[in-house]
């Protein structure tokens, strides 16, 4: 039998090999168009890694992750609209070093770069922001629910709660976040045109890399002593604070992780896209993040990627194909997928092997129970 460090290597060895063979093997049978659907799926698999970390494993069903995505994936778009340089932007009001105004702020009658955009034309700064505001605002939320221990249904109710408000509010906010269209329309990303086909690879090389990244991390927090914890918070909380342990801080850092972690997906998402609006954090889109890690199967992990990536190529493949029923298709997809696979595909995957397994053990002992009870 493997150790759990043998078992660790094999499948660290395994991921590398899957890694080295998206960056290299993919864009030779992909065209670009799918290379870039595919590159948009592996961002929004990581934002499944993050659900499935608090859901799977540490029973907290939140429906709100879409404004975690979309706070990653606005610090970035800010960053790069302010990459935009005069000629593209047709702005009058320069506020430094070769750069101008964004567009809808110039519309909505602003003559000043706000406070807060300023630090943003620091890439550095940018890559901290991706991090630290989703995390923040989750440890907050995360303080001032689980130290009032709420939880489930509670706990889902205000995450969604959370997703209309920062929905409405980034929407009244047009001046500042350009509003209902939200921003777009990026030129370059580190001075390379965005939209340039070798720009695009290396956006896919680097969101391959972070996705496996993100995976490995997620593996080692959930398969030692922190792991262990948080299955006991998912189990039988009460319990574990019986035995001497504070539930609430183990829940508003993996909170907070898992909020630091779909934003990392969000800001993937952005430059390969081109766009984020706050339609992309609301309610809806934070349900169907949900679904991605229930299809999948959730507390699997690898089942989370794979349940983002197929929910995904079903949901563009039935909109190509039937684009005036492909909402009947895909429903009945995921109704199938619950009634048939409640565990999703890895958990069931995984529940038939261990049946597998078991059958031969159980098959020689009932032919003794058999023997001993004929007369």
């Amino acid at each position: 039998m493997r150790t759990r460090k043998q078992a660790v290597l094999i499948e660290t060895l395994i991921l590398l090999g899957v890694v080295a063979l998206l960056i290299f093997a993919a864009p030779a049978f992909l065209s670009d168009f799918r290379l870039n659907l595919l590159g948009k799926f592996l961002a929004l698999g990581i934002v499944a890694l993050a659900i499935d970390l608090i859901w799977g494993y540490t029973g907290l069903l939140s429906l709100g992750h879409g404004v975690f995505f979309g706070l990653g994936a606005y610090c970035m778009a800010m960053y790069l609209k302010l990459e935009v340089g005069a000629a593209s932007s047709g702005a009058t009001s320069a506020y430094g070093s070769g750069t101008v105004l964004p567009d809808f702020m110039v519309w909505n009658g602003l003559t000043d770069l706000p406070w807060f955009w300023k630090p943003f034309q620091s890439f550095g700064f940018t890559l901290a922001m991706i991090v630290l505001v989703p995390a923040t605002v989750a440890a907050l939320l995360g303080i001032l629910t689980f130290r009032n221990r709420i939880r489930g249904v509670y706990f889902s109710i205000l995450t969604q709660a959370m997703a209309l408000i920062f929905t409405t509010l980034f929407i009244g906010q047009q001046a500042y976040t350009g509003g209902t269209n939200g921003l777009t329309d990026f030129k370059t990303i580190l001075g390379a045109p965005i939209n340039d086909v070798a720009t695009q690879h290396r956006l896919f090389d680097i969101t391959v890399v972070v996705l496996a990244a993100v995976y490995i991390f997620c593996r080692l927090l959930t398969s030692g002593g922190f792991g262990r914890v948080l299955a006991a918070i998912r189990d039988d909380e009460g319990r574990l604070r019986f035995s001497g342990y504070d539930p609430a801080q183990f829940k508003v850092f993996v909170f907070a992780i898992s909020a630091a972690l779909a934003g990392i997906g969000g800001a993937l998402f952005v430059p390969q896209v081109g766009i984020i609006s706050p339609s992309l954090m609301g309610v809806v889109p934070s349900i169907e993040m949900v679904i991605w890690v229930a299809v999948g199967g959730r507390g699997t992990l690898i089942g989370a990627i794979i349940g983002a990536i197929l929910v995904n190529s079903a949901k563009s493949f039935l909109s190509e194909s039937f684009p005036d029923f492909w909402l009947y298709f895909q429903g009945s997809l995921f109704v199938a997928v619950v009634l048939l696979m409640p565990s999703g595909i890895v958990g069931t995957l995984a529940h038939l092997r261990t049946r597998r397994v078991s059958a031969p053990a159980r098959g020689p002992a009932l032919v003794k129970q058999s023997a001993a009870e004929t007369p």
